[in-house]
């Protein structure tokens, strides 16, 4: 029996589970599978409303009793960097930045275990073997690009980090980034996010999307950091300065989140 996929996108709510960033929390997801001729315009609109793409999935947090989870990006043309980022930016000025295709080699899966071990040793990916890792990178059906960094060491350049991102309308969406963690000194977290915000301004797009800004949570903290920084929040952009976060669990809230409206765009 042959079955036909829906013309529309179908969303789905994930079940309850413990919250990574936040303690005493748990969190839902509301997810959509990308599929079709559709998937480059259903991804440009649905990142635009704080959606994150994973593989073949795009999906936003649906929690009932909290909203500290929200999209941030940056305003590139906006930005202005920090002294500190200053200093970062002309400490890094000798590595060599490279734009490439969304396909995994194997001095990206060294690196990306490197990191996992050192940064995240408990975390979901901790457990990713060369297969999980390829499907990651490889598994895209919209614009994606691989951004690599690379050092001199001996004479020869080693890959020291690199960043998965999708080619957005109006921006770039970081989708997934590492770094070599014995590079310290170096900053390379900070560093890829101030190389990404110039790579936008090159391509003459407007956004750099950093994934999820979560107010309380040590791990998300740097990205408060960046001027010109944006969340998603009440159904639209607003100055991080200016968002307002609560935490309360009531039934109104829960009709509120679920209740959001979804803008999807045309077929034409």
């Amino acid at each position: 029996m042959r079955h036909t996929l829906p013309q529309n996108p179908q969303f789905y709510v994930t079940a309850p589970q413990d919250c990574p960033y936040l303690d005493n929390q748990v969190e839902r997801k509301l997810f959509t599978a990308l599929y079709g001729t559709n998937t480059r315009r259903l991804n440009n609109s649905l990142s635009k409303q704080g959606f994150r793409r994973s593989q073949n999935v795009l999906y936003r947090p649906s929690c009932a009793n909290c909203n500290a989870c929200m999209s941030a990006r940056i305003s590139s043309r906006d930005f202005e960097p920090s002294k500190s980022q200053k200093r970062i930016l002309s400490k890094n000025s000798d590595i060599l930045r490279a734009v490439n295709p969304a396909l995994a080699t194997d001095a990206q899966y060294d690196l990306f275990k490197k990191y996992i071990t050192a940064r995240h040793p408990n975390g979901g990916m901790s457990d990713m073997d060369a297969d999980d890792f390829t499907a990651m990178i490889e598994e895209t059906n919209v614009e994606s690009k691989l951004i690599e960094y690379y050092a001199k060491k001996s004479g020869e350049l080693e890959l020291i980090s690199f960043s998965l991102v999708d080619i957005l309308d109006d921006g770039i969406s970081m989708v997934y980034s590492v770094f070599n963690p014995d590079f310290k000194e170096k900053s390379l977290g900070t560093y890829m996010i101030l190389d990404h915000n110039m790579l936008a301004i090159e391509m003459n797009l407007q956004y750099v999307y950093l994934g999820y800004w979560v107010k309380g949570s040590s791990k998300m903290d740097y990205k408060k950091r960046f001027s010109s920084l944006e969340v998603f929040t009440n159904d639209k952009w607003v100055c991080v300065s200016k968002s307002k976060i609560t935490n309360v669990n009531t039934h109104k809230l829960d009709q509120q989140k679920h209740g959001m409206p979804i803008y999807l765009p045309s077929e034409e």
